[in-house]
């Protein structure tokens, strides 16, 4: 059996941080590219401390990546842990696929 290409347990952390609207919608805005923390806070009219809370799930999944300038935190998406995602997803999809099996139990 081939191992797959993304961990069972790494799976889970990613899928968490995709589990709640406010993570999602933190990653819609940082398609557009980096946005300052504070662009965020605002457009996502959430207190600091939530949103922290919200970046750093994503940030240990390694969905998003951050950098200092100043006082200020700016974040933007990580492509590495989409591609991860992607071929996380692939796999399901090619498991998913109708397969005969010799080995049926009947």
């Amino acid at each position: 059996m081939v191992a797959p290409a993304v961990s069972f347990k790494n799976a889970v952390v990613l899928f968490h941080a995709l589990s709640d609207e406010t993570r999602l919608a933190l990653l819609e805005r940082l398609k557009g590219g980096e946005r300052c923390v504070c662009e965020l806070t605002d457009a996502m009219k959430a207190s600091q401390s939530r949103l922290s809370f919200h970046l750093k799930v994503l940030k240990e999944a390694g969905f998003i990546q951050d950098r200092r300038e100043g006082r200020w935190m700016y974040y933007s998406l990580n492509p590495d842990a989409i591609e991860e995602l992607e071929e996380l997803v692939d796999s399901l999809k090619k498991a998913a696929k109708p397969a005969v099996s010799a080995d049926r139990c009947c």
